[in-house]
Order: C-alpha cells, then structure tokens, then sequence
C-alpha cells in the first residue's frame, strides 16, 4: 500500500482491545482521533476485535496508528500483522515490540550497551510460597505487562507473609512467571523520546504508595513535576539514557523511559526500570505534557509521530 503524499491521510486508529489497559487505550485512542480530525485527516476509529485484518481490509488507511497499550498491541503481534498486510502504522516495529514489553529481554539488550538497571531474576509464582526470592524489600512485576499492572512491593511491613501466604492477593496469583528486582528506593522519574530526541524529565510524586496504575489513569494521586527539580547532571544522564535505550531497543515513533533515582547515591543511585514503546496519549499521559514542555502542542505531536510511520 503506497501511502499518499499530500496533507490529509486516511488514518486508521486502533484502540481498546482486550488487554488490562484496555480503558486507558480507549481514552488515549480518542484523543488521537480527535486530534489527527483537527489536522484535516479522514479518521476511522477502530476499537479491536478478532476480526480487526477484516476491519483494516476493508478500510485501507494509508497508516495506522496504533493507539492500542498492553497486550496483543505493544507486543510484536499486531505488529507482525501489519507488516504482513503491508499497512504503514505508527511506533515501534514487531521486533522492538517483541523485546521491549519483555522486562528480561529489555535489560539483555539495555545492560551491555552500558544503561544500568537493577538486578533481578525471572521466577516462578509458585516459589514465592516456599521463600523469598531475594533479601526484602524486593519489587515483583509481571515480566511483560505494561503501565505497572500487577506490581508489588514486598517488604518486612507486607501482611504477604513469611513466606507469601497462598492466600494472599498479588500478581503471583494470576501469572505463572515474575521477575523480582531489588526495591530501589527514591524518587520516580520518566523521560520521553519523540522523533529521535530526548525532549525532558518529569518527576512523579505520588499521595499514596508507588507509581502504580491507579496513580497513572487517576487524577489527583499523582503529581507532576516537570521539568523535574533535580540536579543537572542526573537531568542529563536521563535524557542520555532515554534516547540510548530509544536507539539501542530501536524504538520509533515515539517511547518513555521511566527511572529511578536514589537521590542519596547521586548519579550512582539512577536506574532504568523499563522503555514503554506505547506511551500513553491521555489527557493525563506524561508524553504529551512534556512534548508541551518543549513547545509542541498535542496536534503538532500526533502529526509527527504520525509523519514519521510514513
């Protein structure tokens, strides 16, 4: 399919789907669509369904963007379809998506280029009811879901247990694999890439626990600082780091480092947690808030991203 060169574009957004993020992807799906009818393009909302390569057939959009968060969107699979179909769609290609939404594979890739991220392991739930993976507190987290859905913090104040009960409600009850790292304590910090530069930081302060999913969609439980009130030399190693990790992953589009800092250890206390392929476009969603930091409206920002697909 040979996208058309002039101003307007038949623009098929994806969104929704069936994954966990499935509400956030509906609200940043939306807001695209909203955005890219403002810029002039011919729009078509397409909230996903089995049939989606049927939907996509028959609308033949000269690019797709894919507004979809979490799994089969952020994970290489729509990706390979698309590919497949030939269809011209925005952000990270399948294998960047395959890698990236894999925690494990992620720091494979991220550590030996030189970015530091904690130490872990990838263990089975079922252990946690025979002893504790590592010295507490400790971090577990699905190995590839996204937006900190079924995180947990374990800790000697928990009421998880010594070892976890099999009783007790966490994400090991509903995924066969974790990956458990050591809780870095400190303060949480996220920069975006958009079109091949590192644009900010922000740091997010949260009223209550950690920058879990409920204090990322819900407002008023988190706030953002941005620019973040941090040192210059610890900005500059996020923005490095973010933009390596974008390049070295081989991002495109657009992606978000988050981090976190030990403030106490200096630029020795700055890890890279993960790279989010997908950002959020909600109206609470941290890469829109820095793109307007920088001077770029939310329009503007939908119109490059989209831009560079082609």
């Amino acid at each position: 399919m040979t996208a058309k060169t002039e101003k307007s574009l038949h623009v098929a957004v994806l969104m929704g789907g069936w994954s966990a993020e499935r509400e956030v992807s509906l609200s940043s799906g939306n807001g695209v669509a909203d955005a890219l009818e403002k810029n002039g393009h011919k729009v078509a909302r397409v909230d996903m369904d089995r049939n989606v390569a049927q939907i996509l057939t028959a609308l033949r959009p000269d690019v797709v963007f894919n507004a979809l968060h979490g799994v089969p969107g952020e994970d290489g699979s729509v990706q390979g379809m698309l590919d497949l179909m030939q269809i011209p769609y925005t952000h990270s290609g399948m294998v960047t998506s395959v890698i990236a939404i894999d925690k494990e594979l992620t720091k494979q890739q991220l550590v030996p280029a030189g970015i530091p991220m904690p130490k872990g392991k990838v263990v089975s739930s079922a252990s946690l009811y025979e002893a504790d993976p590592m010295p507490r507190p400790y971090v577990l987290k699905p190995v590839n879901e996204g937006s900190s859905v079924g995180v947990a913090i374990v800790t000697d104040d928990s009421n998880y247990g010594y070892p976890i009960g099999r009783d007790v409600a966490g994400p090991w009850q509903e995924f066969d694999e974790l990956l458990a790292e050591p809780f870095i304590k400190g303060r949480e910090l996220t920069t975006a890439v958009v079109g091949g530069k590192a644009l900010c930081v922000t740091e997010l302060k949260t009223a209550q626990g950690f920058y879990d999913y409920a204090a990322k969609y819900t407002e008023g439980l988190t706030q953002h600082v941005c620019p973040a009130e941090i040192p210059e030399d610890i900005e500059k190693l996020c923005l490095d780091y973010a933009l390596r990790a974008h390049q070295v992953l081989g991002c495109k589009g657009t992606s978000r480092t988050d981090f976190r800092w030990d403030d106490e250890l200096g630029a020795a206390g700055l890890f890279v947690l993960e790279t989010n392929t997908q950002p959020g476009m909600t109206p609470l969603s941290l890469v829109p808030e820095q793109a307007r930091q920088m001077g770029i409206s939310y329009e503007q920002l939908v119109e490059l991203i989209v831009r560079e697909a082609l």
